[in-house]
């Protein structure tokens, strides 16, 4: 089986997870499907939106940098291909996740991460 890819899902930056899905759903009519203190899911038809908390401290888990999520159809074979490239550990592959993805990321050279993600129920 072949991957393929789907879309990208933009993750922003948010200093206070509970207080922005209440403004996504209040100011702009998007529904919270997952959320934790650290990362929200968020959608309105098929748009999505990703939230992560960020403060550009020492705690913050990306330093400042920006993420990126790519949808695809078959993600363990695009992470075979990146664990040949050197770009991931053998170890980094995350199946299952409470957010139902199956999913692997890495950083580039600025400190963004990339994340490619595949959905639980369409992996079925």
């Amino acid at each position: 089986m072949t991957y393929r890819l789907s879309h990208i899902i933009p993750v922003l930056p948010s200093q206070n997870i509970d207080r922005d899905t209440k403004w996504y759903r209040e100011k702009a009519g998007f529904e919270t499907w997952f959320s934790d203190k650290m990362y929200a899911v968020l959608y309105r038809g098929p748009l999505v939106i990703h939230l992560q908390w960020h403060a550009d401290t020492q705690d913050d888990p990306l330093l400042g940098g920006s993420v990126i999520r790519i949808v695809v159809k078959n993600c363990r074979e695009l992470f075979d291909e990146f664990v040949q490239r050197g770009t991931v550990a053998e170890n980094a592959f995350r199946a299952d996740t409470p957010w139902k993805t199956h999913e692997f990321g890495f950083f580039d050279l600025n400190r963004n991460a990339i994340f490619i993600m595949e959905d639980i129920e369409e992996a079925e």
